[in-house]
């Protein structure tokens, strides 16, 4: 397995962190948050699941990999970054799903999700919210306000753990993008949400 690190060697806090179901870990969003908390003084690791370093290796798009393989390749990361302390997961939408079923288990200091993917799109009734209302370990969830994975109206009914601090991110999309017409830009959303996101890594 193969890491791409920003931020000091010396920083107090590593934050893994894994993509999404269908961009790398080198996308423009990956490295504008690894380089942004990176700048805050937060270590950042990043990595691939199995099925994307694949896909980099031979150029062929390929699905996620099955859940057992995901839930092994989170808890590999977290022994080879060397174990829970000090150690802050999470990601992008899939990236940081899966974390989240394997944060309490390891026993990591936080958990940072990204554009949480609350339900599949188009399919608010299928819900992957089970585990998140008995989730003990400290979570930032920053999320678009009209995510279609999850927007703040749907967000507000469903029963999440007093551990999850929700921040939302005005006008954002599931990459945090905003419209035009909202008087935002991608940048200033992500920057926002960098800021947040160091802000609780730094803390936890």
């Amino acid at each position: 397995m193969e890491f791409l690190f920003d931020g000091p060697d010396d920083a107090p806090v590593t934050l893994a962190l894994a993509h999404g179901a269908g961009a790398p870990m080198d996308s423009p969003f990956m490295a504008f948050f690894a380089e942004g908390l990176a700048a805050r003084g937060v270590r950042v690791a990043r990595f691939e699941f199995p099925y994307m370093a694949a896909r980099r290796a031979d150029g062929r798009k390929r699905g996620p990999d099955r859940p057992a393989v995901l839930l092994a390749t989170w808890l590999d990361v977290i022994g080879r970054l060397g174990g829970p302390k000090r150690l802050v997961i999470g990601g992008k939408s899939m990236g940081g799903r899966i974390a989240s079923l394997v944060a309490d288990e390891a026993g990591v200091a936080g958990l940072i999700c990204l554009g949480y993917p609350f339900h599949p799109a188009g399919r608010p009734a299928t819900l992957r919210t089970a585990h998140l209302g008995d989730l003990a370990t400290p979570t930032l969830i920053v999320q678009g306000t009209r995510d279609p994975l999850g927007s703040r109206d749907e967000v507000a009914g469903y029963p999440l753990s007093a551990a999850i601090r929700l921040c939302w991110i005005e006008d954002g999309d599931h990459d945090l993008t905003p419209r035009q017409r909202s008087g935002r830009t991608q940048a200033q959303n992500w920057r926002e949400a960098v800021g947040l996101a160091a802000g609780f890594a730094l803390a936890a």
